[in-house]
């Protein structure tokens, strides 16, 4: 059996204080808060999800926030940079938009695409790039209209501790086609539009550590259940040590730390975000698992308040 994967579901990150997170994601990117949920291990912590008007799979970025929360190190075993893509064109305008909230930002080039590179507020590294796949995000926010919103993932870049590992790990078992090397990085693409182009570095940059302005995981997308269970089998057949199923209330989840010690997940497309709440109030109130429905005020207490940027079509 052979599988392939379309490409990146979701991507987790640590980061510091609620409210900086909501106001760079929602406010400065434009991006949807689709979910306000907790972390279903640590039911203190927010668990926040900004994606597409819609939320789907291939745009969706989560976060646990800990105010308090020590720097992380990025480093082998994590996602060093995260992509993010925008219509053609779009480049100007996010010059512009970075410059206004003096957000400062560096021009690269590689495969023959112009990057703008930053940096969120806690840390994470992230990019911008054009291009022409992936339907445009229709949700408008301060002046963010769908001829230069971000569309969803452009990709990311891995850091490895053991690249040729990771390497035939990403072309031998998860499916994607390598399609380049230059300048000390491969390049795969997968099958989808968005959230289909993965760098990996070549060579070693030294040990990460988990913290605030680091990524938690990258996780993959299966079409459903039992997509899912096909690549439990799968990937456990590969010698990597597979998590049974977990129940996300959003998606489903297996886990497994590939050799070069990157925590990857493959999760489900369905059900998404809007099963618990409707399509135009995700994100407003806090949506909770029905384990810990029965402390929402204790919860609703404890959790730092947070104020979400509105739509201009709302």
């Amino acid at each position: 059996m052979n599988k392939t994967t379309d490409g990146i579901h979701h991507i987790t990150a640590i980061v510091g204080h609620p409210q900086e997170n909501v106001d760079f994601y929602a406010g400065v990117l434009g991006l949807r808060l689709v979910k306000k949920t907790v972390n279903f291990d640590d039911p203190g912590t927010y668990h926040l999800y900004f994606g597409n008007e819609g939320g789907k799979p291939g745009t969706i970025i989560t976060f646990f926030p800990w105010p308090d929360a020590y720097p992380g190190k990025i480093g082998d075993g994590q996602v060093g940079v995260t992509s993010y893509v925008v219509p053609p064109g779009a480049m100007g305008f996010w010059e512009q938009r970075l410059e206004k909230f003096h957000v400062s930002f560096a021009k690269s080039e590689r495969f023959g695409e112009n990057y703008l590179s930053f940096s969120d507020p806690h840390g994470l590294q992230l990019e911008i790039v054009e291009r022409e796949a992936g339907e445009p995000n229709t949700w408008k926010v301060d002046g963010i209209h769908p001829d230069a919103a971000i569309k969803g993932f452009g990709g990311a870049t891995l850091l490895s501790s053991r690249p040729e590992k990771t390497a035939e790990l990403l072309e031998n078992i998860m499916g994607l086609e390598k399609v380049g090397e230059e300048d000390g990085l491969i390049r795969f693409r997968s099958t989808a539009d968005i959230g289909n182009i993965i760098d990996l570095k070549t060579a070693r940059s030294g040990a990460g550590r988990m913290g605030a302005g680091t990524v938690h995981h990258i996780a993959w997308r299966a079409m459903d259940d039992a997509d899912q269970l096909e690549w439990q089998q799968y990937i456990a057949g590969h010698g990597y040590g597979v998590t049974p199923v977990q129940d996300r209330n959003y998606f489903n989840a297996i886990y497994f730390r590939e050799h070069g010690n990157i925590l990857f997940e493959i999760a489900t497309d369905p059900p998404g975000f809007s099963h618990d709440e409707s399509f135009e109030t995700m994100g407003e109130k806090l949506m909770l698992p029905q384990q810990y429905e029965v402390y929402r005020q204790r919860l609703e207490d404890h959790l730092i308040p947070i104020e979400i940027p509105k739509s201009e079509t709302t």
